[in-house]
């Protein structure tokens, strides 16, 4: 059951595209605009208290559910018929590429870099690095709205992103798609050079060998390989977590490749698994330098094997590109 509760905006925070940080009655909160509408300070509002309620890691505040002073009769985007989060209460039609868009038949090589972390999709676009054009595309397993994530900002700001897809259940990306196949398709018809798919900020996790939302980095291997892309999966790895399961390459790792027939870059130097491409990282801290680098509360200087792995990725994607 939904958690609901009703108050007033007490504070805005900060306004940055796509997102809103305010509090509502003194407690953190978080609204979409462009789903929500607009909210300002004295605002009555509806947030959902459940994650912050129960504890959650990721979940430390509310999210505006609706604002009754200025977010009801919002109009319905033009032309718009297919469904977000279709028979939910937050159903909402939205224009998907697949409406508009003459797609091609297969990506013709293009790499897909396929991170089962939010946390790689930085260090991932970093080794790719400038002078190309990123598409990056999220897929459900984590935050659904694009617009959550603040590394995706900056790296929008940097040049190192230039656009952005929100697949499936996922909302608010520079356009829509209904499945991860159309999004490649949609890369690949608006020539960009390579691809980063990845679940948004946080992950959905059970603990189990399957029942997590990493698998999506399998779901876009899967894809790309079928559709003749370049399939890469950026390697989950960790000298400092302290969970046994995600120690050396994570289970999420190897789960994944067990059901997504993807390239594997690996740290040149670090000791390699089987089965991998040795890359030459050098640098990538510098690579790395102004950009937000965080995976559970740890930097590349507490955990550098995790940033690694994710770098080598994308720097072997850049070999892929002519």
């Amino acid at each position: 059951m939904l958690t609901l509760r009703r108050g007033r905006v007490s504070a805005v925070v900060e306004r940055v595209e796509g997102l809103a940080r305010i509090e509502v009655d003194g407690a953190p909160c978080i609204a979409y605009p462009r789903l929500t509408g607009p909210v300002a300070l004295g605002d009555e509002v509806i947030v959902n208290v459940q994650a912050r309620e129960l504890g959650l890691g990721s979940g430390g505040f509310d999210v505006l559910y609706v604002n009754l002073t200025r977010g009801l009769d919002l109009p319905v985007e033009p032309d718009a018929h297919v469904m977000k989060l279709p028979y939910t209460p937050l159903q909402f039609a939205v224009r998907h590429l697949e409406e508009d868009s003459t797609l091609p038949e297969g990506l013709n090589d293009l790499p897909v870099l396929c991170c089962s972390l939010h946390s790689q999709v930085v260090p991932v676009c970093a080794g790719i690095g400038a002078g190309v054009r990123v598409a990056y595309v999220q897929l459900p397993g984590g935050a659904l709205p694009v617009s959550y994530s603040d590394a995706v900002r900056a790296l929008r700001e940097r040049g190192l992103v230039q656009g952005t897809v929100a697949v499936g259940a996922c909302v608010d990306g520079e356009v829509q798609s209904v499945t991860i196949a159309s999004a490649l398709l949609w890369a690949a018809a608006e020539r960009f050079d390579a691809v980063v798919c990845s679940i948004g900020p946080g992950i959905v996790g059970t603990a189990s060998r399957f029942g997590h939302g990493g698998m999506a980095a399998a779901d876009a291997a899967n894809a790309a390989a079928a559709l003749a892309g370049r399939p890469i999966l950026a390697v989950r790895a960790s000298e400092a977590d302290p969970r046994e399961r995600h120690r050396g390459v994570s289970h999420h790792t190897l789960s994944a490749l067990e059901h997504g027939g993807a390239a594997v870059a690996w740290p040149r130097g670090d000791d390699p698994p089987d089965g991998v491409v040795l890359v030459d990282v050098d640098g990538w801290q510098d690579a790395c330098e102004g950009l937000p680098l965080s995976h559970m509360g740890r930097g590349p200087d507490v955990d550098p094997l995790f940033f690694a792995a994710a770098f080598a990725a994308g720097r072997y994607a850049r070999t892929l590109i002519p």
